[in-house]
C-alpha cells in the first residue's frame, strides 16, 4: 500500500453559483468528465449521501459524500478493498471569477493513484467551460 496525493486548479471567469450546480447534480458529471458514463446519488447532494459511479471499462463504484459545504466544497470517498481514495472539490472566488481546485488522496496500490487522476485535468478543463457557457445563457 502506497500514499499517492494530487492536486490540481483550474481557474475560470464563471462565479462559483454556475459551477457548484454541475458538481451537486450528480447525473451530469457525464457531461464534463468523459471517462464518467453514469452518476446515481441515493438521496440529496448532503454529507451521508451514497451512491454508484459507472467509468468505463470498470465495474460500477460506490462513493460516499464525506462533506458538503453548499456553493463551496464537497469531499467523497470511496472504500474498495484493496484502498480508499479520498476526493476534495473547492471553489474559491479570485479576482475575475472562481477557482476550482481538486485535491485526491490514496491509500491503496501504488500504480492507482496515476490512472485515476491521469485525466483530471481535462475534466477540470470541461468543466470550467460548462460553467462559463452556462453563466452566459
Amino acid at each position: 500500500m502506497a500514499l499517492y496525493e494530487f492536486e490540481h486548479s483550474e481557474t475560470t471567469t464563471a462565479p462559483a453559483d454556475a459551477v457548484w450546480p454541475l458538481w451537486a447534480e450528480t447525473a451530469r458529471w457525464p457531461e464534463w468528465d468523459l471517462a464518467v458514463k453514469s452518476v446515481a446519488l441515493d438521496g440529496e447532494f448532503v454529507a451521508g449521501s451514497s451512491g454508484t459511479m459507472v467509468i468505463d471499462g470498470l465495474p460500477p463504484i460506490p462513493f460516499t459524500l464525506v462533506e458538503v459545504t453548499p456553493g463551496r466544497s464537497f469531499t467523497d470517498e470511496t472504500r474498495l478493498e484493496d484502498a480508499l481514495l479520498r476526493f476534495e472539490h473547492v471553489l474559491e472566488e479570485v479576482d475575475g471569477g472562481t477557482r476550482i481546485t481538486y485535491r485526491v488522496r490514496i491509500d491503496g496500490p501504488e500504480e492507482l493513484g496515476p490512472r485515476v487522476t491521469s485525466d483530471t485535468p481535462d475534466a477540470m478543463r470541461a468543466l470550467a467551460r460548462l460553467a462559463e457557457a452556462s453563466s452566459r445563457v
